[in-house]
């Protein structure tokens, strides 16, 4: 999750499953050493992307076409960099993989690993995953939806939708500044936050049923950390607030405004919104995480309610390139609105630790070997997933790895895949 503090050392003994009817597959030998756990808001706001394949199989990409008139022609994929990429379950460790890489200059899809270390059980390009904070390019596009339509001015602080909710001492807040992480709330503080220093203790919790409301309570202690609109700090509350914007403008629940406005159009079947359903329903990956004594616990069954509209949603690889081909394609918002997901703030607006902005209203974007690519990542535990692509689609790629260790080590996988989906065969 993105609003708690995360581990350190992972030192307590392991933990017994609540119940015999959610017992974890049995375990698998893991490294022990300690780990060092990041926020998951930082974990998911890293570069982006990962994926894999088993031995052998991959479909055969397509001779490219050409490049827009004016546009540089994306390169041939290499599929030997792509294999070699995401064959490395053991650097992180993780159980599965999967990448989907698709565009206009080519298609190919590999798994690797099992979905279900109990079975043996191999991935499919059917199996659900956790999205994490992929969800809130879904919660921006239904915000900028609603600016298209004149019910939301996206210039407007967010106080004028949802008064009493935030501290009346706080500035005004535009709702454009949440959604490109510009806010400057503070950090989340305030008794009643779950101890998660250890794997051990996160799945103690792993049923704790939180409330939107508790989670802008917690910001809700101390000043803020910068003057809205002039700084950019990744930040999932942002997108709670923007999912109660939603609730409050639509008089709908904010999942129900999604599924009406983007899963069913577009016939994402396969993903949803779980809400306080803690498991996964049909084929699925599990994910685990690796407990002190170096063994693995299944962490598949968990209550999302802690990521409630900023990380919750479950999708596959075909309904994310599905979902983000629409939306590159302007299906879901018009053109000027769409631009909006293209435009990082003004120049001047930079990261807290000093490096430039990297987040539009919806987006994050990354350059890798000369290519610029536009999307989203997400975490969860046990899963770390993205989605990205070229303004003009020459090139997309979404995957879905399981690390069974939630720290930095996991940016090896992305930073691997990233090398692999924009170099030159």
């Amino acid at each position: 999750m993105t609003f708690f503090s995360v581990p350190s050392t992972f030192s307590a003994p392991a933990l017994p499953e609540p119940s015999a009817a959610l017992a974890p597959a049995p375990v698998r030998r893991v490294l022990a050493s300690p780990r060092r756990v990041l926020l998951g808001g930082a974990l998911a706001g890293a570069l982006f992307l990962t994926g894999a394949l088993p031995a052998g199989a991959a479909a055969a990409a397509p001779a490219p076409t050409p490049a827009h008139a004016g546009q540089q022609a994306a390169p041939k994929l290499d599929i030997q960099a792509l294999r070699a990429a995401v064959a490395k379950l053991d650097d992180p460790q993780a159980t599965a993989a999967q990448i989907r890489v698709s565009g206009s200059s080519g298609r190919w899809y590999g798994t690797a690993g099992v979905a279900d270390l109990r079975t043996g059980r191999k991935v499919t390009a059917d199996d659900k995953f956790r999205v994490g904070s992929i969800t809130k390019v879904f919660v921006a596009t239904v915000v900028l939806q609603l600016s298209a339509q004149g019910r939301v001015d996206l210039d407007a602080p967010v106080q004028r939708y949802l008064p009493g909710v935030l501290p009346a001492e706080y500035p005004p807040i535009a709702v454009g500044q949440l959604l490109n992480h510009t806010s400057g709330l503070p950090d989340e503080s305030g008794p009643g936050l779950p101890d998660t220093s250890t794997p051990e203790k996160v799945l103690q919790h792993r049923y704790d049923q939180w409330t939107p409301q508790q989670m802008v309570a917690a910001v809700s202690h101390g000043p803020m950390k910068f003057a809205p609109g002039t700084r950019q700090e990744y930040r999932g509350i942002n997108y709670v607030l923007a999912a109660l914007l939603i609730e409050k403008v639509t008089s709908q629940s904010y999942g129900a405004e999604i599924d009406k406005r983007i899963l069913r159009p577009l016939g994402l079947h396969d993903t949803s919104l779980p809400g306080n359903d803690p498991r996964i329903h049909g084929p699925h990956v599990h994910g685990y995480l690796a407990l002190a004594d170096g063994t693995l616990s299944d962490a598949t069954v968990f209550n999302q309610s802690e990521a409630w509209g900023e990380g919750e949603m479950i999708s596959t690889s075909r309904d994310l390139e599905r979902f983000m081909t629409a939306l590159f394609s302007g299906d879901l918002l018009p053109r000027d609105t769409l631009d909006k997901m293209f435009t990082l703030p003004s120049g001047d607006v930079r990261m807290v630790d000093g490096s430039p902005a990297r987040y539009s209203m919806g987006l994050q974007t990354a350059s890798v070997n000369g290519m610029t690519l536009w999307g989203k990542t997400g975490e969860r535990y046990g899963y770390n997933s993205g989605m990205f692509s070229t303004r003009d689609q020459q090139r997309r790629v979404v995957y879905s790895f399981n690390p069974t260790h939630r720290d930095q080590t996991q940016t090896r996988m992305t930073l691997r895949i990233a090398d692999a989906v924009t170099r030159s065969s």
